[in-house]
């Protein structure tokens, strides 16, 4: 990808915009400029389906009048001065919000990192045609794989541009590569549908287009033929990862500052207290070399550090922006993401850390369970931590994943599912929630 964030010229119209701003009568300011580029190639039975290219250039400028914010959007040939005056006429008029303010000079980034986030390499329509075409043709391959969901191809960069009103001025930019296909096996009513994918920061670190079209057709075949097992209580159910990353996202939402301070979280009076089985623990670290979701500050400018968030089961840090920090008495920890107009708190590079035991060995260990592969609705009510979801996978029997099931819902509490989490070691780092395959005990199941 030769087309770069042009960075100079970017943060200088920022700049500008920020000044006027406080010429307008704004007491503080900040403005944010994201850049991003796209293209995508979808397949299907051969054929190209689609081809998508995008670009955008979104300009957001921020403004505090008192205690006063408001905030304005606009794209390229917009009108500096226009644009400030109107944001801090919006501000004058809108009600006071004690908590809202840029980020403490003190906590700015100063050192902005090279995170080597970004690969030039070129890929045309062409080459992503075919990958999704490769990937779509290995997948047919593979026996008994009837038809097929779709492949696609994607190539992308995002930059940002961050300028303050009190000293901060910083870009970063980083690139994006994505394969998927997804494969049906089996006739009539009993199609079954499975699928793979691959996403890296560089291209060279993607998996190969025929691997991927393997697995999901392979994947797509062992679910054939499932059977509705019994209903059970005290069920030990093995998440494979990729459901797992799931998991690990409804603990992040329960540490996040803003559902805490929303009082949204079943978590938010369980500071310093033990909410994960002992020994495990959460980590987030924004600072990781071509990390999947790294940068060098976050979205008001802060250097974020990596933070255990929960150690050997003891919760330790919410995820914190500044606004959400000091309507909770504390300070930003970094994690402000920029989301149009507003600034909310979430997660970088986030992991459950490993265990010792092999995913094989952990599955064994089991004895009899289910192993559960796709979930199904969104059955997680995060003030209470009710969990309920439908399910598909596999039966675990006398230790070995056996015939295939389906039409199951899984049941339990968050609360009680976190205490009874046992991580195997086969974690994969490459996405921007990680987590090793996961045995929790003492599940419901609802079958036949």
């Amino acid at each position: 990808m030769t087309d770069t964030i042009n960075a100079a010229t970017l943060t200088d119209r920022a700049g500008a915009l920020v000044e006027l701003a406080l010429k307008a009568g704004a007491d503080k300011a900040d403005a944010v400029i994201v850049r991003s580029r796209s293209t995508g190639v979808t397949v299907r039975l051969g054929k190209v389906e689609g081809t998508e290219s995008s670009e955008s250039d979104d300009f957001s400028l921020r403004v505090f009048v008192g205690n006063r914010v408001a905030s304005v959007s606009a794209n390229p040939g917009f009108d500096l001065k226009a644009l400030a005056e109107r944001a801090v006429a919006m501000a004058r008029v809108s009600p006071e919000d004690p908590f809202a303010t840029l980020a403490d000079a003190a906590a700015l980034a100063r050192d902005i990192a090279d995170l080597d986030l970004f690969d030039p390499t070129v890929v045309s329509a062409e080459e992503l045609t075919a990958a999704a075409l490769e990937a779509e043709a290995a997948a047919l391959a593979v026996q008994g794989v009837a038809n097929s969901g779709g492949a696609s191809a994607g190539a992308g960069m995002g930059g940002l541009v961050l300028v303050t009103s009190h000293g901060f001025s910083g870009s970063y930019m980083a690139t994006r590569f994505s394969r998927s296909v997804s494969a049906i096996a089996g006739e009539g009513t009993g199609m079954e549908r499975d699928y793979d994918f691959d996403s890296s920061l560089y291209f060279g670190a993607l998996r190969g287009a025929a691997d991927i079209g393997t697995v999901a057709g392979e994947r797509a075949v062992r679910r054939l033929n499932p059977q509705r097992p019994d209903t059970a209580s005290d069920v030990t159910v093995v998440f494979d990862p990729r459901v797992a990353r799931g998991f690990v996202g409804h603990i992040a939402g329960a540490i996040n500052g803003a559902a805490v301070a929303r009082k949204t979280s079943f978590l938010r009076d369980r500071m310093g207290q033990q909410v994960l089985k002992s020994g495990l623990s959460i980590t987030d670290d924004p600072q990781i070399r071509r990390g999947s979701s790294s940068r060098p500050f976050d979205g008001e400018g802060v250097k974020g550090e990596k933070l255990t968030m929960i150690e050997d089961g003891v919760l330790k840090h919410w995820f914190l922006s500044t606004s959400t920090a000091r309507e909770l008495g504390l300070t930003t920890n970094g994690r402000g993401v920029r989301g149009g107009n507003q600034v909310s708190p979430g997660s970088t590079n986030l992991a459950l850390e490993p265990g010792t035991v092999s995913p094989q060995d952990l599955i064994r260990s089991v004895g009899n369970g289910i192993y559960v592969t796709e979930l199904i609705g969104h059955g997680v009510d995060m003030i209470t931590g009710e969990y309920s979801r439908g399910a598909s996978g596999f039966l675990i029997e006398n230790g070995e994943l056996t015939v295939p099931v389906s039409e199951i819902t899984i049941a339990s509490n968050l609360k009680d599912m976190f205490m009874r989490v046992t991580p195997a070691d086969d974690i994969d780092r490459s996405f921007g929630v990680a987590s090793p395959t996961l045995a929790i005990e003492g599940m419901t199941l609802a079958g036949r």
